[in-house]
């Protein structure tokens, strides 16, 4: 959108000019799902200063909808014990979309309250809305790019459902990185997500395929950490709408197949003052290659230094876990390193402007929200104590005297659970719960008979 009009009589007036009939509004759930429904033109106008009610039980249940396992605990957010009452819902109009793909239709995200107005605990948006005004309070904010890979097949929900997801058809055979002919072979579909992403107010930096059968790369531009955070949401829920108009359908999962690379989704960010600095840099011989300022490095340090205690939030999911092998580009240890692919954290070192640091310990399953908080408060939490990160990694960074980062999610839910840095950093109350909600996604986990064991020990034991 070229136009953005803020006030809500400025989006009142556009709504109108636009013939906007209907309005979307949503927000994400603690996985990264964006959860919400279409409301009247003029339900919405009425709840632009005062809010809505929204069940709360988007805060209760699992990917599938499933309620927690430990529904009946009065310590839980929500549960049996609430009654699953609304949550207070206040609509952000800076997130003011009209949506492509539907006529007369616009979109706009919420954030969650308590019944006091107080930030709802378990709201993904809200905490990091809390990181970047800690950022805020010593004049700081935070630029953020996110990059995923994803895997595109000519299928649907229906057909996925029925072949068990297996014997997918790619939508493009062979291991084919970096290719123009792969990609000009689905030109109607790739200008459809260019064209149709920008006009979301999602600008695409760059589009390549992988390596691998039907696997691409989207960078999207860089913005304020809030509105990168946005978009790199709304991202898979728009990839998805565009999708299926082509008969294909995409899957953000870190590993899909064990015989085929991972996904990743890593974060590019950046520290600025209120004099457009960017406080990671130094242009000084003592700042070394990486060209970072002792405020960098510190931001560093304290990247390296909590990576194994916020490994659950940067790798959400079971299958996350998958990704983390020798010999894939998946860092597995606590490192960092100047243009470094290997290393968890990478310096791309630059100019004032361009120098940044890379997180690539991160997939594609991330919570955009949940994922970005950790890595500003982790940073945040490294300038405040002035920590110094270790020597940087030179070449291939998996083993030596490196700190290992957790190999499973029930390993990393503990040292989350554990760890007095990550609750200062994130906050008790939410802490709390991501860890119930990781517990009941392992124990879900632990109850699967897998297509691994039924070939392993089915006829032969």
């Amino acid at each position: 959108m070229n136009e953005r009009p803020s006030t809500p009589q400025e989006i009142k007036k556009d709504l109108e000019r636009r013939g906007i009939e209907h309005v979307k509004v949503g927000g994400f759930d603690i996985d990264g799902v964006l959860r919400g429904k279409y409301v009247s033109l003029s339900k919405f106008l009425s709840s632009i200063e005062g809010g809505f009610g929204f069940c709360d039980v988007i805060f209760g249940w699992d990917l599938d909808d499933l309620l927690y396992q430990d529904a009946h605990d009065p310590r839980a957010i929500t549960g049996w014990h609430t009654g699953y009452p609304d949550a207070h819902a206040t609509i952000d109009l800076s997130t003011y979309r009209v949506l492509p793909w539907e006529p007369n239709t616009a979109a706009f995200l919420v954030d969650f309250q308590h019944d006091d107005g107080a930030p709802h605990a378990a709201c993904a948006r809200s905490l990091l809305k809390s990181v970047l005004s800690r950022l805020a309070d010593r004049g700081l904010r935070a630029k953020v790019a996110c990059e995923f890979e994803f895997w595109l097949f000519r299928e649907d929900a229906q057909s996925i459902r029925e072949k068990g997801y297996r014997r997918l058809e790619p939508i493009t055979p062979g291991m084919f990185g970096y290719s123009w002919l792969r990609s000009g072979q689905n030109a109607d579909l790739v200008h459809a997500i260019l064209e149709e992403m920008k006009a979301f107010d999602i600008e695409i930096e760059g589009f390549h395929t992988e390596t691998g059968p039907g696997v691409y790369e989207a960078a999207i531009q860089y913005d304020d950490a809030l509105r990168a955070a946005d978009k790199a949401a709304l991202f898979k829920t728009a990839l998805k709408q565009i999708c299926a108009r082509y008969g294909v359908i995409p899957t953000f999962m870190a590993k899909w197949s064990a015989d085929l690379p991972g996904s990743s989704g890593h974060l590019h960010q950046s520290l600025w003052n209120g004099e457009g600095e960017n406080v990671l840099y130094s242009p000084e011989p003592d700042a070394g290659e990486a060209k970072l300022s002792s405020t960098g490095r510190n931001y560093v340090g304290g990247l390296v230094a909590l990576a194994p205690d916020l490994t659950a939030v940067y790798s959400p999911t079971v299958n996350a876990y998958k990704r983390y092998v020798p010999g894939v580009w998946a860092p597995l240890t606590a490192s960092w390193g100047i243009e470094n692919r290997t290393t968890a954290i990478r310096i791309i070192p630059g100019s004032a402007s361009s120098t940044r640091v890379e997180y690539r310990q991160t997939a594609a399953d991330i919570n955009p929200y949940t994922a970005i908080a950790a890595c500003l408060g982790a940073g945040l939490y490294g300038i405040d104590r002035r920590i110094d990160p270790p020597p940087p990694s030179r070449g291939e960074a998996s083993g030596g005297e490196l700190v290992p980062l957790p190999r499973t999610l029930s390993e990393a839910t503990t040292l989350l659970e554990k760890s007095a840095a990550a609750r200062e950093v994130l906050g008790a109350r939410f802490v709390d719960h991501y860890v119930r909600t990781r517990r009941h996604e392992i124990a879900r986990f632990e109850r699967a008979v897998t297509d691994w064991e039924l070939q392993r020990y089915f006829e032969i034991i």
